[in-house]
């Protein structure tokens, strides 16, 4: 028999307080993704696109040649039903729940003699055959939130859930590490969002970092044109003068568009994916700019639909097919022609929650708690992480307990997969949370500071006598500035603020010609958003 929970507002038959749940959350994430300049929004055709700035999880990736990896978050809008995304096998327990909604093994593809997986999603085996798919059992967190709204605010913040931080996990990267981002902007965004849904998981502390592009039409238009708004077709009429204006700023504040423009010109598709497939046109583009090398380190994508309480067996068949086709076309793509680039990309699905172990009266599953985690390319082998849930004691009012805390899976991605320093794991995750040991290969950890700007040194000037030189070199364009500062740290000059281009530089500094008596100093160097900093004495 099917048991029935009366958890209140999870379920459709709560009527009002669930139809308010989800007009809760529908609103906030449509508040935080619409605006086209206040956080600097805009879309790419169909598909919002945020860029975020770089942070401890990509500055790791500058020194060696481990440090170029790339993550591709993927996100199961609504809460995936776990228990058909990973189905246990000859599991009476399981039918028994599931009399409806449970998936016959003939109707399975296997992973294991334990578990399998929709036939519709075959297009993962050769993945997991090979070595490019692991599977993290019953993710979750204690006290678990079945609200959508309040859940993924705990899973892109990454606190404990009777805790409410207003930043994300990512965006205490961003905070930690581009401490001169307002004066020295990266003309490179090192991560990129695609899709409509809360930014939270990219907030900092005092801003947000993020920048969307809404229609894949107007992602077209930034690639082939550099500009996101056509000023060309306008006319001499008050009306299109305020327009034009209007576009031009626009375009002016887009920083990143001649460089989306250049790597979507370098890169190319070789291979076709699914027309009718949302996932698959995202991860398309993604493919593209990772293999025109346009330097962006971290990727999210997302597709909806999970919120499965009704007549869900076609629906999430459909949807783990669309999973499953769009990874193994994207895996496909980078394969061709691009020297094991592949193996340096590592997609990892998440999200909100999970579902009830048992179908409800409308051959649905309601809102409930753990949800598999689910790895794919990046050499990070097969196999399976943590535990399935209990079904053998149902408790018609709760579910079986989560297996592996979802903060242990970041720690895990940020330390292993992205190179990041210990110290820096625990200021994001405010706390020293155990990791997966060997969830993926461990990347090279960073020997130094520098990324896209190397601050070289100094020396006295050869030439010039009581003058230093200060050497630098930029390992991209984009904005420096050069200031001297006391032993404090107070600006006392600035002796460069300039667009340079890549390259090696001298600065040779003549400490009289700015009226700076002799001491103890420092200069400092801004540039892609980071701050490099060293001691000096004259």
């Amino acid at each position: 028999m099917a048991y029935g929970k009366k958890r209140y507002g999870s379920a459709l038959e709560h009527g009002l307080a669930h139809e308010q749940e989800h007009r809760l959350w529908s609103r906030r994430n449509f508040l935080t993704a619409s605006g086209l300049l206040g956080a600097g929004g805009m879309l790419m055709g169909n598909l919002p696109l945020r860029a975020f700035h770089a942070s401890p999880l990509l500055a790791s990736l500058a020194g060696n040649s481990d440090n170029d990896r790339i993550l591709v978050l993927i996100r199961l809008d609504g809460g995936n039903d776990g228990i058909n995304t990973i189905i246990p096998r000859g599991n009476n327990f399981y039918y028994n729940l599931r009399p409806t909604i449970g998936i016959p093994d003939q109707k399975m593809w296997h992973l294991s003699p334990e578990f399998g997986m929709y036939q519709e999603s075959i297009n993962l085996q050769p993945m997991w055959e090979n070595g490019q798919m692991k599977v993290i059992h019953n993710v979750g967190y204690p006290e678990p939130n079945y609200s959508h709204f309040r859940s993924y605010d705990i899973i892109a913040s990454g606190s404990k859930s009777d805790v409410v931080w207003n930043t994300g996990w990512i965006g205490r990267f961003l905070d930690n590490e581009y401490a001169a981002f307002l004066e020295a902007p990266p003309t490179v965004p090192p991560a990129l969002q695609i899709g409509v849904q809360s930014n939270l998981v990219f907030k900092a502390d005092q801003v947000n970092m993020a920048l969307a592009v809404s229609s894949p039409q107007e992602f077209y238009q930034i690639a082939q044109t550099g500009q996101l708004y056509d000023t060309s077709t306008l006319g001499n009429s008050p009306r299109e003068i305020e327009l034009n204006f209007l576009r031009q700023t626009a375009n002016s504040a887009f920083r990143y568009a001649q460089t989306i423009k250049d790597a979507y010109g370098r890169g190319k598709n070789q291979v076709d994916y699914p027309t009718d497939n949302y996932l698959a046109e995202q991860l398309a583009i993604v493919a593209r700019l990772i293999k025109g090398n346009l330097g962006t380190r971290v990727y999210m994508v997302e597709i909806g639909g999970f919120d499965t309480h009704a007549n869900q067996l076609n629906a999430h068949t459909l949807l783990i097919k669309h999973l499953a086709d769009a990874v193994k076309y994207f895996f496909d793509d980078l394969t061709l022609g691009n020297n094991g680039v592949e193996k340096k990309v590592l997609g990892m699905s998440f999200s909100e929650f999970g579902r009830t172990i048992y179908e409800n009266a409308s051959q649905g599953t309601d809102h409930g708690w753990g949800t598999p985690v689910m790895l794919f390319g990046g050499n990070a082998g097969n196999g399976f992480v943590g535990n399935f849930q209990d079904l053998s004691n149902p408790d018609p009012y709760s579910d079986p307990s989560f297996s592996v805390d979802f903060r242990s899976v970041y720690a895990s991605i940020m330390q292993e997969w992205l190179g990041a320093n210990p110290e820096v794991v625990n200021y994001v995750l405010q706390d020293e949370i155990p990791l997966i040991n060997g969830l993926t290969p461990q990347a090279v950890m960073s020997m130094g500071d520098n990324d896209k700007t190397v601050l070289l040194g100094h020396q006295p000037s050869k030439s010039t006598p009581g003058a230093i030189e200060i050497k630098y070199a930029m390992l991209q364009d984009g904005p420096l500035r050069l200031q001297i500062m006391d032993e404090a740290g107070h600006s006392l000059r600035t002796l460069e603020s300039s667009y340079k281009a890549k390259g090696s530089y001298t600065f040779v500094f003549e400490p009289a010609a700015w009226f700076l008596s002799p001491g103890k100093y420092q200069y400092r160097i801004q540039s892609g958003g980071k701050v490099y900093q060293r001691s000096i004495n004259w």
